[in-house]
C-alpha cells in the first residue's frame, strides 16, 4: 500500500513538473516591426520552407502557438506575431479594428521579406486573419480559421444575444479598474466557460498569460479588441461583398463553435472545408494539439485545389472548365487521400474533396518507374488515363502477368474494395479519378505501404 501511494506521489509530482508555460521554439529569430497604422509589432519566425503566418487570439499571446509551430518549422518557415496590444508589441491608444490590424500582419510579412503565405488563426486572430485574407486576398495561398465568430457575419447578431459571450461588452476604464490587479480571475471565468477539459489551459499557461496581459496597459489594449467590434461589422459587412476564392478551412471545437465555424466562413468564402475537433472546447492547442497540429499540417500541405471556378452568366460556380494548361501540379510530391500513399505523386484536387461525403475528382502524376503494390480504396471509383501508358492489374498481389498496357484515353474501374496494382514505365503517367468519398486506401500487405515505410 505504501509502495503505491508512493508510486502515485510520485506519478502526480512528475506530471506537475512537467507543465511548463507555452513558449515558441527558442531557435526562432526576434525582432519589433513598426507597422505604418501606428504599432510596433513584435514577431518572432522561424524554419524554412513555404511560410505560413500563425495569428493568435484573447486570453493568449503568440506563444499559444507553441506545438503548431514546433512541428511546422521542420519544413516551413513559420511567422507568429504578437497582436497589436497584447504580448511584447506595443500598446496604442486605438488602431484595435480588425482591418487596422490586417495591416499591421502585412507590415510583418513585408519586412521580413515575404509575400505571399499561409494564415492560420484562432480565436479574435480569425477576424483579424479575415480582414488580411479579404484585403491581400492574392497573398494567400490557404485560410485556416479556429472556433471564433466574425463580426457582422451572419450568425452575429444570435451570437451577441447569448450570455456566454458577457466579455464581448465587457470594457472601458471601470472595466479596467475592476480588473486590475485580477488579471487571472477575470481570465479564469473565460479560459473555464470555453474549454471542454476543466483541466486545459493548465496552471503554468494560465499564469503565464495573465501576467502578460497585467502588464501596464494590457487590459486596456485587450479590452480595446472587443471594444472595435462595432467597426469591424461596419468592414465586414462590404469585404463580404467580394467572397474569398482560396482554400479556407473551418476548425471548430465539437464543445464550443462546433460546424457552426464553416456556417460562419461559407457566407464569406466560396471553398471552405469544415473540421469539427471531437472533444474539445475552443482553446484547441492545448486542449488537442496533437490532433489539431495533424489536421492543419494535412490542410496545408494537401494538394492544390482546382483553379478558380468559371461561374456561368447565371452564376452558377458548378460549372467548371480547365484547359491542359491549368492543371497546376505541385513542384513536390504531396499523394493526398484517394492516391496510393507513393510520396513522388503529385495530386491536385479538381472537384470536391476525397477527405469528406460526395463527389470528388482527383488528377494524379505519378513519376516514371514507380510500383504501386496491391491496394484498395473502400469508395468506387472510375477513372481515365491522360497522358503516358499506364500498366494496370487486378489481385491481391503484384503480378507482372495480370498488367494490361493502357494508351492515353484509356478508361478504368477500381470498384470498392477491390485490390488492384499499377506501374509506370519509362515515362510519368497522368490520370484522372472519380469517386464518391470519403476515400481511403487499404494495402494487402502493411509492410507494403508506403505511408508507413520509415516510420
Amino acid at each position: 500500500m505504501i509502495r503505491r501511494f508512493l508510486a502515485l506521489t510520485l506519478f502526480t509530482l512528475a506530471a506537475v513538473l512537467s507543465q511548463g508555460q507555452p513558449s515558441l521554439p527558442s531557435s526562432f529569430q526576434a525582432k519589433t516591426i513598426h507597422s505604418p497604422e501606428g504599432g510596433d509589432i513584435f514577431v518572432r519566425w522561424g524554419g524554412i520552407g513555404p511560410v505560413v503566418v500563425l495569428i493568435h487570439g484573447y486570453a493568449e499571446n503568440s506563444d499559444s502557438w507553441a506545438p503548431l509551430a514546433a512541428d511546422l518549422m521542420k519544413d516551413h518557415t513559420v511567422v507568429v506575431p504578437d497582436l497589436r496590444g497584447i504580448g511584447r508589441s506595443s500598446k496604442p491608444a486605438n488602431g484595435y479594428d480588425k482591418k487596422t490590424q490586417a495591416k499591421d500582419m502585412r507590415a510583418v510579412v513585408t519586412s521580413l521579406g515575404y509575400d505571399k503565405t499561409f494564415v492560420v488563426a484562432h480565436d479574435i486572430g480569425n477576424m483579424v486573419a479575415y480582414a488580411y485574407a479579404a484585403t491581400y486576398p492574392d497573398k494567400v495561398e490557404r485560410l485556416v480559421v479556429m472556433d471564433a465568430p466574425i463580426p457582422g457575419i451572419d450568425p452575429w447578431s444570435e451570437i451577441l444575444q447569448n450570455p456566454g459571450v458577457w466579455h464581448f461588452n465587457f470594457h472601458g476604464p471601470d472595466a479596467e479598474r475592476l480588473v486590475a490587479g485580477r488579471e487571472r480571475i477575470y481570465f479564469d471565468r473565460i479560459w473555464n466557460d470555453f474549454t471542454g477539459d476543466p483541466g486545459k489551459p493548465d496552471e503554468a499557461t494560465r499564469n503565464f498569460f495573465a501576467a502578460t496581459y497585467a502588464q501596464p496597459g494590457g487590459m486596456r489594449a485587450g479590452f480595446a479588441q472587443f471594444a472595435a467590434f462595432s467597426q469591424d461589422a461596419k468592414d465586414n459587412k462590404v469585404f463580404a461583398q467580394t467572397k474569398l476564392t482560396m482554400p479556407v478551412m473551418a476548425v471548430g471545437g465539437e464543445k464550443s463553435f462546433g460546424p457552426l465555424q464553416a456556417v460562419i466562413m461559407r457566407h464569406v468564402a466560396t471553398n471552405v472545408q469544415e473540421e469539427v475537433v471531437a472533444g474539445s472546447g475552443h482553446w484547441l492547442m492545448e486542449e488537442r494539439p496533437a490532433y489539431t497540429v495533424a489536421l492543419i499540417r494535412k490542410f496545408i500541405d494537401g494538394p492544390p485545389g482546382a483553379p478558380t471556378v468559371e461561374s456561368s452568366a447565371n452564376g452558377d460556380s458548378n460549372e467548371e472548365r480547365f484547359t491542359p494548361a491549368e492543371y497546376k501540379f505541385p513542384q513536390r510530391g504531396n499523394p493526398g487521400t484517394g492516391s496510393s500513399g507513393i510520396g513522388g505523386i503529385e495530386t491536385v484536387v479538381l472537384k470536391g474533396n476525397p477527405d469528406q461525403a460526395g463527389l470528388y475528382t482527383i488528377m494524379l502524376r505519378v513519376p516514371a518507374h514507380t510500383r504501386i503494390a496491391s491496394h484498395s480504396h473502400r469508395d468506387d471509383r472510375v477513372a481515365t488515363v491522360i497522358s503516358g501508358t499506364w500498366h494496370f492489374g487486378y489481385g491481391d498481389k503484384f503480378d507482372e502477368a495480370k498488367l494490361k498496357l493502357l494508351p492515353p484515353g484509356s478508361f478504368y474501374t477500381e470498384p470498392p474494395s477491390r485490390n488492384h496494382f499499377a506501374e509506370t514505365g519509362d515515362e510519368a503517367v497522368v490520370v484522372q479519378i472519380t469517386g464518391f468519398g470519403p476515400s481511403s486506401t487499404e494495402y494487402v500487405d502493411a509492410t507494403q505501404d508506403p505511408r508507413k515505410q520509415g516510420k
